[in-house]
């Protein structure tokens, strides 16, 4: 029983996807602390899988006056964040600490 009481004291947070905010050309992507990531550009679609938790959202952004669509979608892994225009998008993506949270910043282009 103490046993499990330690190993509770001492597991980590689990990582939490918490709050998206749109900007001119791109997302942030706020978690507690920093996700396990993988991204991939497909065909002009960019996918990020975080090991993290998180709920299912969806929204749009302008980029050059054109519309994006993003969506994030909850997976066996984690949470997927999907973003797709009529046109192939390029661009980049980095993440730091901030204010004792996770910020992603991610950066798009036609």
């Amino acid at each position: 029983m103490i046993g499990m009481m330690i190993g509770r004291l001492t597991m980590p947070e689990p990582t939490e996807l918490q709050q998206i905010e749109v900007q001119p050309q791109g997302l942030v992507v706020w978690f507690n602390h920093e996700p396990k990531l993988h991204g991939e550009w497909v065909d002009g679609t960019l996918g990020l899988l975080f090991a993290a938790k998180g709920q299912p959202q969806n929204g749009q952004l302008k980029v050059n006056g054109r519309d994006v669509n993003w969506r994030v979608s909850r997976t066996d892994a984690g949470v997927m964040l999907t973003l797709v225009a009529a046109r192939a998008l390029k661009g980049d993506w980095a993440g730091a600490p901030q204010d004792g949270r996770w910020r992603l910043q991610v950066n798009l282009q036609e």
